[in-house]
């Protein structure tokens, strides 16, 4: 099991520092807009923690509509929800499904992790933020990426893998494995 609140708390901050002027800007994460991204990163919070509740016998979607927009105001409660959802126990066992993938739910876990770590990161170069995450979150993430991001169900959803030095820094590292230039 892993603690996804770090990610969580942090994609929030990054969120929450959106200037209104850089909601259509570009990201990192090819042809994304900041609009576009923090869209995803909605939509992930709110499935992941469902997948999480299913499993844990909990039930129906906490979070609430409306435009990505206004989404920064609620950002820090939907992924709190996310978080608490995957402290469940239960939420690590088993398998399940997305998208015509079934996987054991400690990869989804470690997938959510990795979403909310590389997206951040893409956040943050649009947006000219900084990503604060303690290094057991980023090794966690790394651990997950350098192995499954080889060999994803999914390979299209990453880029080539960027070469950088052994000793980059762990967040580096993370995004280059995912086809990102640090």
């Amino acid at each position: 099991m892993i603690e996804l609140e770090p990610a969580c708390r942090g994609m929030a901050v990054l969120v929450a520092g959106v200037r209104e002027e850089q909601w259509g800007a570009a990201t990192p994460c090819a042809g994304w807009s900041v609009g576009e991204l923090v869209a995803h990163v909605r939509e992930v919070a709110r499935g992941f923690a469902e997948m999480a509740r299913e499993a844990s016998g909990g039930s129906g979607a906490e979070a609430s509509g409306g435009p990505t927009s206004r989404w920064p105001g609620e950002a820090g409660r939907e992924l709190g929800e996310l978080a608490r959802a995957w402290r469940a126990p239960g939420a690590w066992q088993g398998r399940a499904g997305t998208a015509g993938v079934v996987l054991e739910r400690a990869v989804w876990g470690r997938i959510v992790l990795t979403e909310l770590v590389v997206h951040g990161w893409d956040l943050a170069r649009a947006t000219g933020q900084e990503v604060d995450l303690p290094e057991p979150t980023l090794r966690a993430c790394f651990d997950h990426v350098r192995v499954f991001v080889p060999r994803a169900p999914v390979p299209e959803l990453w880029g080539p893998a960027v070469e950088v030095p052994a000793e980059a820094p762990l967040l580096e590292r993370i995004v280059a494995v995912t086809g990102r230039q640090p």
